[in-house]
């Protein structure tokens, strides 16, 4: 992963392979953003001149290269788009008025641009340790690529055919005190969840061949133990003792075995306890309600919820937050064969709750369920579960926004906040109970379909029926922007994103510093 190192040097004489700097798009035209005054100074104050001529404007995502001026050992200036300029207000734990995420996405835009490059110099609004980690952060998830399955990767060679060009190696971020604790934690901090999200974004990404159930809980037992996390592995064996009927109804029909991996961080001094619940479902087929052509080359992604789950439990042991956090990763290959559950089938939840199974391919919220009432038996604080769950909070809320239900309206805000908080766009969603009624069974306690109208929402319903009396629950519908399909913007690559890690683990910092309710 790319380097980040703080420095105080000046831009001229820094010795890198491009200056990054920062344009804002003024109410007049582009305007050279706080960071780059030695900058416009070689260019005798008319860089938002030269800039504009260019074609710059200073908008969101917008990125122009010029050579720099004389006297620089740098050879190139790399320009990157904030959006508007601000009105001079201190932005929220941003850069001379700038926000955290226009920061994050400037430098996101750039590391992509300049892969290949062995240094650059990041010369973009710094005025707080939150500048400094957010430039941090966009330049760790923008240099991000997945390179495993490329070329001569196999064989020991870079794996780098498609592109030939690796990562960028090492951002120095120039208004950085190297020797300011603040300034050095907030790199650190940096580091330790970008490196875990961009683990996420590797296992989204990894093909279902590769990452059966039984892999994925190897990689969470390796991890667990290089960072000191306790481990527990249910296979099948286990999951039949238990009588975990979700997972298994769900994991039966692929020659690829279910599991249950429970992960936990605890802290001598920790007060409150989180759980965090992730669908694993590591290929999707849809089962006997198979998928149609076209809704199914992606369906690695389907546990992104389970590796967004992973990624926050490891983060908060690296970051070493005073709270307990609990990981329960769902992991199960939805395929259909002589051993699948049908459609008509009843499952027995570890619950005791029995489920008339109408459709195969609703089958995230069957291994959710299992997950879901055991972590209720620890009796947390608060549980949070994230899952590619429904088609239907995609056409809700489109590709980039994932949805949030709560059976607390106040534990949903201080979620969504916290989403808002470190710019993973999400957005509140009811839970209305008259569409519980459409869910009844006239074999079961529940069917795991309800009416197809609010399907996200009905969805939401069935997922609280597992939820431990008392707790607080908060559901993650991240179906949208877990997996993108189009080009790279931003921060964000094309393929698997790592949505909601940030989330989580800011929850857990609030949670540590008793700021959430």
């Amino acid at each position: 992963m790319t380097a980040l190192t703080l420095s105080t040097a000046a831009a001229p004489g820094l010795r890198a392979d491009a200056i990054v700097i920062g344009v804002a798009k003024g109410a007049q035209g582009p305007v050279v953003a706080p960071g780059a005054e030695a900058v416009d100074k070689a260019y005798d104050g008319k860089l938002a001149g030269v800039l504009e001529t260019l074609g710059a404007s200073g908008a969101e995502g917008e990125l122009t290269k010029l050579p720099a001026p004389a006297g620089f050992k740098a050879p190139l200036v790399v320009a990157v788009g904030l959006g508007a300029q601000p009105d001079g207000k201190d932005g929220e734990d941003g850069g001379a008025g700038y926000d955290a995420e226009a920061l994050r996405k400037a430098a996101g835009v750039a590391a992509r641009a300049l892969a290949g490059s062995r240094k650059a110099a990041f010369a973009l609004p710094v005025d707080s340790p939150g500048a400094i980690g957010a430039i941090g952060e966009g330049v760790l998830l923008g240099a991000y690529s997945f390179d495993a399955y490329k070329g001569d990767a196999q064989n020991g060679g870079n794996g780098r055919a498609g592109n030939g060009r690796a990562p960028l190696a090492e951002a120095a971020l120039l208004g950085g005190k190297p020797r300011d604790a603040a300034h050095k934690g907030a790199v650190a901090r940096a580091v330790a969840v970008c490196e875990e999200l961009n683990r996420a974004r590797d296992l989204i990404n990894t093909p279902p061949n590769d990452l059966t159930p039984a892999a994925f809980a190897g990689i969470a037992q390796a991890a667990a133990k290089e960072h000191g996390i306790k481990v527990q592995v249910l296979d099948e064996k286990a999951l039949v003792k238990g009588g975990y009927g979700g997972i298994l109804g769900v994991g039966g029909g692929s020659a690829a075995a279910p599991r249950l991996v429970k992960l936990s961080y605890t802290h001598p001094k920790a007060e409150k306890h989180l759980a965090f619940v992730g669908k694993g479902i590591t290929y999707d087929s849809g089962g006997i309600s198979l998928k149609p052509a076209g809704h199914n080359e992606t369906m690695k992604c389907d546990m992104s919820g389970a590796a967004a789950v992973f990624a926050a439990v490891v983060a908060a042991a690296r970051l070493g937050l005073q709270v307990n956090v609990t990981g329960w990763l769902a992991l199960a290959e939805n395929m259909p064969s002589g051993s699948a559950v049908r459609p008509g089938d009843v499952l027995r939840m570890y619950s005791g709750k029995t489920v008339e199974v109408l459709n195969t391919d609703a089958e995230g919220r069957l291994v959710l369920g299992d997950a879901l009432w055991a972590a209720s038996q620890e009796n947390p604080d608060a549980i949070v579960d994230v899952a590619t769950l429904t088609g239907a909070m995609m056409l809700a809320l489109g590709s980039r926004t994932f949805g949030v239900m709560a059976n607390d309206d106040a534990f949903r805000s201080a979620v969504h906040e916290a989403a808002e908080e470190v710019g993973e766009p999400a957005w509140p969603m009811p839970l209305p109970e008259h569409l519980r009624k459409g869910m009844e069974s006239s074999v079961a306690d529940i069917a795991n379909m309800g009416e197809r109208m609010g399907g996200g929402l009905v969805a939401g319903l069935f997922l609280r029926e597992f939820v431990g009396e008392g707790i607080s629950w908060a559901h993650l519908d991240i179906a949208g922007p877990a997996f993108n399909e189009g080009g790279p913007f931003g921060y964000t690559p094309k393929g698997g994103t790592g949505t909601a890690v940030r989330t989580l683990v800011r929850l857990a910092e609030l949670t540590a510093a008793g700021d959430l309710g």
